[in-house]
């Protein structure tokens, strides 16, 4: 794959993109949005009560998710989620 060059020399200020007019702006590396897109979707709403714990976990699986970077606990809790989701069904 062809990798994207920017056109600037640095990037953008805030106040330079919102001078930018919409013709100037490339949009072909963002996702359309038909109708059929918004039909498959779905809204996943963030988890408001949190409880905090203290847990042992081994410690390959806890380097395993802090490996894959920033927001390791997040995804071990999606992880989880995910399995007691399909259990319940």
């Amino acid at each position: 794959s062809q990798k994207w060059k920017s056109p600037f020399i640095r990037p953008l200020t805030a106040k330079e993109l919102a001078a930018l007019p919409d013709s100037e702006i490339d949009l072909s590396d963002i996702l359309e949005t038909t109708n059929e897109w918004f039909a498959k979707a779905r809204v996943i709403y963030p988890h408001e009560r949190k409880q905090q714990l203290t847990v042992r976990l081994d410690a390959d699986i806890v380097d395993f998710f802090k490996s894959k970077g920033e927001g390791y606990q997040t995804r071990m809790n999606e992880v989880l989620r995910t399995y007691v989701e399909a259990m319940r069904k």
